[in-house]
């Protein structure tokens, strides 16, 4: 069995496309997945199964949430691995006195090159920040996520990708659930 890691993007947020954690999970459970667990109300979905392919578990979990809820979710599928680098190859936690409140990680549907770093055209964000590490974008918010335009619609629309944000905490908690 491989656990995977769904990242759903937009569910529960602002009254949008609601769905309660213990449906999605039985939802899941119904369509062959083992060992269902979620992390808080955002979509954070962990599930066994013996697929290998991260995308064909991602196209289950998006077909089956459309045809039970009729919600159109973007799904991101990660492995441990993708979590773990968020903490060995961010370039902002080696800084001293980072906030790691305002530290956040946009996963992606593909591999990027670091050269997409120019298609983002990040210095009219200034002072935020961004580094590009394979299907993960490091990002340090100046103020805060709710107060910037580089956001998951505009990394979506520069590079032609699904793209999900989730802070550093929650990336931390959900390594650590990995391991439960």
């Amino acid at each position: 069995m491989i656990t995977h890691l769904a990242l759903l993007r937009g569910i529960n947020v602002s009254g949008h496309n609601m769905m309660k954690m213990e449906a999605l999970k039985k939802m899941l459970e119904n369509i062959g997945f083992t060992n269902v667990r979620t992390y808080l109300q955002s979509g954070n979905v962990f599930v066994d199964t013996d697929e290998e392919s991260a995308s064909k578990v991602g196209f289950m979990i998006k077909q089956e949430i459309f045809k039970v809820f009729g919600h159109e979710v973007p799904v991101v599928v990660i492995a441990k691995e993708d979590l773990e680098l968020c903490f060995k190859n961010n370039p902002f936690l080696k800084e001293k006195e980072v906030d790691s409140k305002k530290l956040y990680v946009a996963f992606v549907s593909i591999a990027l090159k670091k050269e997409s770093i120019n298609d983002l055209k990040i210095s009219q964000f200034k002072p935020d920040e961004a580094s590009i590490d394979g299907n993960r974008i490091f990002m340090k918010y100046a103020i805060g996520a709710g107060k910037t335009r580089f956001d998951q619609k505009y990394i979506e629309k520069k590079l032609n990708v699904t793209a999900t944000i989730r802070n550093l905490n929650t990336v931390t908690n959900l390594l650590n659930m990995y391991s439960e």
